[in-house]
């Protein structure tokens, strides 16, 4: 892969998750690496295009099974800081690295509860396996009745647990008072008893951590994301070396000027074409016997750069557009399943941008054909990330006829799944007395059923593989990119809808009236081009968007 070896920041550095990735968006789906909450629930995350599963998990071993966040965490570290990853899709809108970040920084607190919990299974558990091996499958059948639908089958399991009791307390009473194994059976009965209320409490004050992490990133509290084991402090310390690349490696393709078009999926990241309008006339000179000056797609294309810079002024003094992102583009075709993509690379490509020189090569040449195509993009990140509009210009010249296609894209709010706070875990309760009533009762943060799957967990947190074999993992769709895998269309959110359809207008009129300039000064008819732009500044004005991207032949 291009840029392979290339080392983007020399020396330690220090990483750090400023103002920029301090947005709506961004925070949201940080807090996911934090939650506590199950993993099935990030299907209700998934959209129409892009589904993400939950793979492996042994049905015997359901006790093993990740929670959300953890899940979410191991899944999007593996797959954008792993070894030989393929490429990701850029995530227009959010700051992806201080996504990574706080779920490193996830993983970190865990792995230190989970060594308390480890030295616990250890001094507790291993040492009287037989009592251990009881309790836990007392607690796995549990489990099993509990996830049951059926509500004889749900009860069966608290009954079962009761039941294991009162019989640990006779065995404690009826067992013989002399010899060794009778008090080691007595000690394997209460060992892993009192291993379970030392857990209970490490485990209680790590969830108050992370839950308060969680609120603090959704509340706008600025919860900065702790991983000092990626700032190397000498030359031997690999592993952290190569944790700084792959951070450096993830902020640089974060900037590249290379995307990719995947049909009804429109281009990945900036989510679907939601409307189109095309200006297409014949170059005709302007004075009858004369030939027009040559001039090609790149001067069009230059001059429309150069009057979009000019959208945040206007004649009246109002809020009106916020600074856009104008930049060239370059969008490779994929199919529409792909489940993976490739980006340029060579001579013309330097830290995956390409170069100056082959944008303006392939903005006058590929035009026709197998081949990528330059766009120019103008983007406005608003709602504080929620919102990404980005209206796409290219430029054609084939024969006699000059073409400039306009599309918009929109890339709405992330789910709503990621932007719900942390709860207190409640249940409604029949009254004692009024029994036809019910009230709420508190439950504890960390339930019995929770403590056991940590603490069961913890001794395999050393080998992540075969603890994805246990309990199975989180596999995120591809091609994989933070922002566009969750994102919702802005279409139900009404201001979000304005905001896209009113970006339309004024971006149209300043393209049209860049490349008329051009037309002029080459000595073409532009009386065509004119009457063409005047109907299209006419339809634009359709307040209803479409499917641009369904072609419906």
């Amino acid at each position: 892969m291009a840029d392979e070896g290339f080392d983007f920041r020399p020396g330690a550095q220090v990483p750090l998750s400023g103002a920029s990735g301090q947005t709506a968006a961004t925070t949201a789906l940080a807090s996911a690496a934090y939650r506590d909450s199950d993993l099935a629930d990030i299907k209700q995350a998934d959209n129409d295009l892009y589904q993400s599963t939950i793979a492996g998990g042994r049905k015997w071993a359901s006790l093993f099974t990740p929670n959300l966040g953890e899940a979410f965490s191991r899944a999007v570290q593996t797959r954008m800081l792993g070894g030989g990853r393929a490429p990701l899709i850029q995530s227009f809108g959010i700051d992806p690295q201080a996504v990574v970040e706080h779920c490193l920084a996830a993983t970190r607190i865990r792995k230190h509860r989970d060594s308390w919990l480890t030295a616990i299974m250890a001094l507790c558990g291993v040492v009287f396996l037989p009592g251990l091996l009881g309790w836990l499958l007392v607690f796995q059948l549990r489990r099993w009745s509990s996830g049951s639908t059926n509500k004889r089958m749900s009860a069966l399991g608290t009954t079962l647990l009761f039941a294991v009791g009162v019989l640990a307390v006779i065995m404690l009473w009826r067992l013989p008072l002399h010899g060794f194994w009778p008090w080691y059976a007595r000690a394997a009965i209460v060992a892993p008893v009192i291993g379970w209320l030392w857990a209970k409490r490490i485990c209680e004050q790590t969830a108050v951590d992370l839950r308060s992490r969680w609120d603090g990133l959704l509340s706008g509290g600025g919860v900065g994301a702790k991983i000092p084991e990626s700032v190397p402090t000498s030359p031997n310390e690999t592993a952290a070396e190569a944790l700084r690349q792959g951070l450096a490696r993830l902020g640089a393709e974060q900037q590249s000027n290379s995307v990719f078009y995947a049909g009804p999926k429109g281009i990945l990241g900036m989510g679907t074409r939601w409307g189109s309008w095309q200006l297409a006339e014949d170059l005709i000179p302007r004075e009858e016997g004369k030939e027009i000056n040559p001039f090609r797609s790149w001067d069009v294309i230059r001059s429309i750069h150069d009057q979009l810079r000019m959208l945040t002024r206007g004649p009246l003094h109002t809020g009106g557009f916020p600074t856009p992102s104008i930049r060239h583009w370059i969008v490779t075709p994929v199919g529409e399943g792909a489940k993976s993509v490739s980006r340029p690379s060579g001579t013309d490509v330097e830290a995956y941008q390409l170069k100056p020189h082959e944008i303006q090569r392939i903005c006058n040449e590929q035009q026709f054909g197998s081949g990528d195509r330059h766009y120019l993009g103008v983007q406005f990140t608003l709602w504080d990330g929620q919102l990404v509009i980005t209206m796409m210009i290219t430029v054609t010249v084939l024969h006699e006829t000059l073409r400039i296609e306009v599309t918009g894209h929109a890339l709405g709010p992330v789910h709503g799944l990621f932007t719900t706070s942390s709860s207190p875990k409640t249940k409604s309760v029949a009254k004692a007395i009024r029994f036809w009533e019910t009230r709420t009762v508190s439950l504890p943060l960390i339930e019995p059923d929770e403590v056991v799957r940590l603490a069961a967990r913890a001794p395999f947190t050393w080998y992540p593989p075969l603890l994805d074999w246990l309990g199975g993992k989180l596999v995120l769709p591809e091609p994989f990119g933070l922002r566009h895998a969750w994102a919702s269309q802005p279409w139900r959110h009404r201001f979000m809808a304005d905001d896209a359809l009113r970006a339309a207008t004024p971006v149209l009129r300043v393209v049209h009236s860049a490349a008329l300039k051009v037309l002029k000064e080459n000595g073409v008819d532009t009386d065509k081009f004119g009457a063409r732009s005047s109907f299209l500044s006419g339809a634009v004005q359709d307040p209803a968007p479409r499917k641009a991207d369904v072609y419906d032949a």
